[in-house]
Formats: C-alpha cells, sequence, structure tokens
C-alpha cells in the first residue's frame, strides 16, 4: 500500500493546529524548558536551507523535552524590519508593510508543511506597533537614566539632577563622554535649559552625540559593520565612507567590565567566550601626551598604550585618518597626499582594517612631535590600521616590540631602535619582539629593570611629570543606534526649542506616519522627513501636522532593536500592560 504522506501530514498539522497542541502553559506543574530559534528575517526569497537546517535539530529537543514531561516553551517569530524590505519599496513603490506580510504569509506556509512544534500563540513581530511599543519603551527607559559606578548600574536621570542641583558634578561616579567639564551647583542652577541637557546628554545611557559611522551616500543611511564588505555595502554594491554624524547611540561601554565578569558565569564554550573577551577589549594602560614641536601649533597627540615600558623606542607616531588633528598638524607640502591618503581610508570599515593585517599603508603628515622624556624629534604619520574609535586614535609606534608598528616601519624604512633585550636566539632583522619579557636597554630611567617593573615605574614618572596617567581602556564602542531609513522602529523623542524630550510612555507606540517616498528628502534628511503628520504637540498629547508641533526625531532604530529582546517577549506575547 502506498504511503500517502501529504495527505498524512495535512491531516495532522490541521489536528495539531485545530487542537493548540504544542501551546504552551503559563500556569503548569510541570519543570520549564525553554527552546529557543533563531528569529528570521522574512525575505521575498522564502526560507533558505539554513532555517531548517537548525530548526530541525531544535524541533526534535522539543519534542523529546515534551515526552520527559516537560512544559517546554517553543516559540517563532518574525525580525521582520530591515532595510531589504525598504529596498524593495524604493524600487518598486510598494509599501514596506505590505511586502513584509506577504513574505511571513509564505514563511508559515513553508514552516508548517515542514511540521515545526511551534507555539504560534505567541508569535511576535518586530514590526507590530504592539510589539515595537516595548521596544520604544526600552529605548526612553536608557533615555531617562544614567550608570552609577559607585552602585555600578544604572539609576534614573532624576537622582543626577537632584545631584547636580545640591553639588554640582565634583562627586559624582559615573560613566559619561570624556570631554565633561566640572561644574557647581551654582553652574546648574545659572545653565539654561538647552545647556541643562547638553550636560546631561553627557551622561544618558541612551544618547545622542558625534559618532563615526559606515555612511552610504546611494542608500541614504548608516550602515552596521556586518553590513559593508570590501569597501561597499552588501546590499547593492555603493560604496560607503566612514563619516563623523550626529546619531544617536547606546552608552554599552559603561557595561564593559559587567559583561566581561558574566562571561565566567555562563556555560559557554571557552572559545567562544575568548572571542567575546577579545570584542570586549580589557587593556590597563597608561595615556601619554606627545607635544607638538610646530610652534604655531599649540597641540599635543594624546596615546594611549599598554606598554609605557616601551616608551623609549618610539620612532614615530601613527594617527587615525579620522583623528582631529590630521588636518590641522599637515604641512603645506604634505597636505594633498594627506587629504587623498585620508579619503580613501574612509571608504574602509573598522573590521577590514583590524583583518587586513598584511597590507601597509599610510603617509606623512610632515608634522614632528618631542619625544616626552627625551625631546627626540618624533614624525607623525597617518595609517589606517589606527582606528579612530578604540583609545585615542593615535598610536606611539615602537617597531622593534610591536608587529603592526614593525611592518609599517619596514614598508617605509623608519627607524626600529629595540628597548627590550629578548632571547638570544631573535633576530630583529626578522621580526619584532612582543612579549611581555626581557630586560629594559637604551631606555634612561627605566634601563636594568624588567618589563613589569618597567610598566610600573613608567607609569609612574608619567603621572609625575604630568605627561598623562595610568587607566583602563577597552575595545568596546559604544553601539551608533540612529539609522536614516523609513522601515524601523521610531524613536520616541521630539525636540522642543531645539532640546531632546521623551515622549510621554502613556502615548506609545510612535507609529510609522505615511510617506510619499521611502528615499531621503532633497535636502537630505531620512525618509521621515517626508512625513506630513510628524509633529508633537504637548498640549493634547498628540501626533499632529509637521508644520505645528514640535519636530519628532526623524532617524529610526537599527534592525537589531527590536531583535535585541524578543525572547523576553516570548515568555507574555501579548501582555499590553507590561
Amino acid at each position: 500500500m502506498d504511503y500517502n504522506f501529504r495527505e498524512i501530514e495535512r491531516k495532522w498539522q490541521n489536528e495539531w493546529a485545530k487542537n493548540k497542541t504544542f501551546k504552551t502553559e503559563s500556569n503548569s506543574h510541570k519543570p520549564k524548558y525553554y527552546v529557543l530559534d533563531m528569529f528570521p528575517y522574512p525575505s521575498g526569497a522564502g526560507l533558505h536551507v539554513g532555517h531548517p537546517l537548525g530548526y530541525i535539530a531544535s524541533d526534535i529537543m522539543a519534542r523529546y523535552k515534551r515526552h520527559q514531561g516537560f512544559n517546554v516553551l517553543h516559540p517563532m517569530g518574525y525580525d521582520s524590519f530591515g532595510l531589504p524590505a525598504e529596498q524593495y519599496a524604493i524600487q518598486t513603490g510598494q509599501h514596506p508593510a505590505v511586502t513584509t506580510e506577504q513574505n511571513i504569509a509564505r514563511y508559515r506556509e513553508q514552516l508548517d508543511k515542514i511540521g515545526f512544534s511551534f507555539d504560534w500563540d505567541r508569535e511576535v513581530r518586530t514590526s507590530d506597533p504592539e510589539y515595537y511599543k516595548w521596544t520604544q519603551w526600552i529605548f526612553i527607559q536608557l533615555f531617562n537614566s544614567w550608570y552609577n559606578k559607585t552602585s555600578d548600574r544604572a539609576e534614573h536621570i532624576d537622582a543626577l539632577i537632584a545631584e547636580f542641583e545640591k553639588n554640582g558634578n565634583a562627586n559624582v561616579n559615573a560613566v559619561c563622554d570624556e570631554e565633561t567639564t566640572p561644574f557647581t551647583s551654582a553652574d546648574w542652577k545659572g545653565f539654561s535649559e538647552k545647556e541643562k541637557s547638553d550636560k546631561l546628554m553627557r551622561y544618558r545611557i541612551a544618547y545622542l552625540g558625534e559618532a563615526y559611522v559606515n555612511w552610504c551616500p546611494a542608500l541614504g543611511t548608516v550602515l552596521a559593520n556586518d553590513e559593508v564588505k570590501d569597501g561597499v555595502s552588501e546590499r547593492g554594491g555603493h560604496p560607503v565612507e566612514r563619516k563623523l554624524m550626529k546619531q544617536w547611540s547606546m552608552r554599552i561601554t559603561a557595561y564593559a567590565q559587567r559583561l566581561l565578569d558574566g562571561l565566567n558565569t555562563i556555560d559557554w564554550p571557552e572559545s567562544l567566550k575568548e572571542s567575546q573577551r577579545y570584542w570586549i577589549g580589557r587593556s590597563e594602560g597608561t595615556s601619554i601626551k606627545f607635544k607638538l614641536k610646530d610652534p604655531h601649533v599649540n597641540e599635543h597627540i594624546e596615546v594611549f598604550t599598554t606598554r609605557p615600558d616601551t616608551v623609549f623606542g618610539v620612532s614615530f607616531v601613527t594617527l587615525a585618518p579620522e583623528h582631529e588633528l590630521v588636518a590641522k598638524i599637515t604641512a603645506p607640502e604634505q597636505k594633498a597626499a594627506v587629504e587623498d591618503y585620508v579619503t580613501k581610508a574612509k571608504n574602509r570599515s573598522e573590521r577590514e582594517r583590524q583583518a587586513d593585517v598584511t597590507k601597509v599603508s599610510g603617509v606623512f603628515t610632515g608634522a614632528y612631535a618631542a619625544h616626552p622624556f627625551s625631546g627626540k624629534a618624533i614624525p607623525v604619520w597617518v595609517g589606517d590600521y589606527v582606528l579612530a574609535g578604540y583609545g585615542t586614535g593615535a598610536v606611539m609606534a615602537v617597531p622593534a616590540h610591536d608587529e603592526r608598528d614593525y611592518r609599517f616601519a619596514t614598508h617605509f624604512g623608519l627607524e626600529k631602535p629595540p628597548v627590550i633585550v629578548p632571547p638570544a636566539e631573535h633576530d630583529f632583522e626578522k621580526a619584532s619582539w612582543d612579549e611581555k619579557e626581557g630586560t629594559c636597554i637604551n631606555s634612561g630611567f627605566l634601563n636594568g629593570l624588567e618589563v613589569k617593573a618597567a610598566i610600573k615605574k613608567a607609569i609612574e614618572e608619567i603621572e609625575k611629570q604630568g605627561l598623562g596617567k595610568g587607566q583602563i581602556n577597552y575595545r568596546l564602542r559604544d553601539a551608533v543606534f540612529g539609522r536614516q531609513r523609513y522601515w524601523g522602529e521610531p524613536i520616541p523623542i521630539y525636540y522642543k526649542d531645539g532640546i531632546p524630550c521623551a515622549l510621554p510612555e502613556s502615548e506609545l507606540p510612535l507609529v510609522l506616519p505615511e510617506v510619499d517616498k521611502f528615499l531621503p528628502t532633497e535636502t537630505g534628511e531620512p525618509p521621515l522627513g517626508r512625513a506630513e503628520e510628524w509633529g508633537w504637540d504637548e498640549k493634547i498629547q498628540k501626533v499632529v501636522s509637521t508644520s505645528d508641533g514640535y519636530p519628532i526625531e526623524t532617524t529610526t532604530m537599527p534592525g537589531w532593536a527590536g531583535s535585541s529582546w524578543y525572547y523576553l517577549r516570548y515568555m507574555d506575547a501579548h501582555n499590553a500592560d507590561t
């Protein structure tokens, strides 16, 4: 007898759907087991092989645990905001909500045919206003928070305001912008509302500030690092450049140490935890100032180094192409070469520049800095192996004891003075000696000291002479949160006389408005700049005509905003109150 699998599968899939066989009860005496799947983006092509490849394995586990007597939570949903739907809308004029709905229907049909045991009653979609209401609510909590280093946690911004009113910021132990200046209680009380807002913005966890971003002119938007490959956008192959822009960002650097500590408490493979530690990148060292020798430029280059023991081996200083001093200190005869190099370097993402260690490029600025101890003239170069977002965007190059500096110096024929004695078999003609082992030579007051002792002594002397201070740095950078797109969560912020204000939580969700096109405006504003109904009326607490209300933020949240917390929403997917 033939096995009519189509009829049999259809029958039982209909039975499962009708009887809600895989529905998870919230209140059950059974032990709990959560089987979480990858959150798929619903593309027009439907499921790709990677989806069922993972889903089949997790479905086997879900069914196995049910048979063992567990109350299994095995939900599914859709990461339904994103650039592909928006690009399709630009090309066809069809609203992203329409194509997204069609794509989700196609995904659901395919998933059902495979016969997965999902609890569809808990389905969530990041583009559903009832879902992104809570993404916006989370943003407001972050906007209204600062990180108290004393309690090692985020606290409400009202506590910080109260401290400013009482004592200024002298006693505030907070994670904040490096440019934050001291002010007294009297100063605070004398500030205008705009000045107070600007001061608070330096402390907020969700904050508006300048950041280097991957800007794609053709797409009219900022791209994440993983959306850029070989200097072009992954979607469309358009040129991408590094650009300093006013952007909403998340101060995740405040959590760097907690993230590191937390890795010790989770059951992950050690190799994965090591990659996370590298990404966070904790390093202990010191800042050092190199004063420029040009009498017409009263500036210094500040570097951060974990190897102050090698300070006497510095033979040049390298600036990131985006460093603010590049244009200011470049000699006239080097101006054209530097500008050309900077333009090209900005088209490469930080990820590419970190990964491509074999490609050496750079250009001499024509400027010199004074060695902080010897006074010797040190040439200042620009090189894209230095990143603006890490440390100070400048490095003191010690080619005899740093591999990347060694390659750079070898390529350009620069000096490579050794300041640590390596093992007898090491050949400086072939490689640098990067290990923190050996005895210091050619190093003034550090001569004869072993590396560890020399590091401590160097930091003491640097601080004593006012050249810098010992500090801890992290490779982790704050996350750029704004996107110049339409198809994403609106940021629940309006601007009252130029001051960013959060919408009342009671008025969420702030729903995407209608626009005539899904393109930036002719003046370069994001697509939401086209909306006719995109103003906020404080009196009636409603969205009104753009011309009648306070301007509402026109950038939207990145694709990962809603997909950062979906696994939590599955537990109580349709609660409208919390």
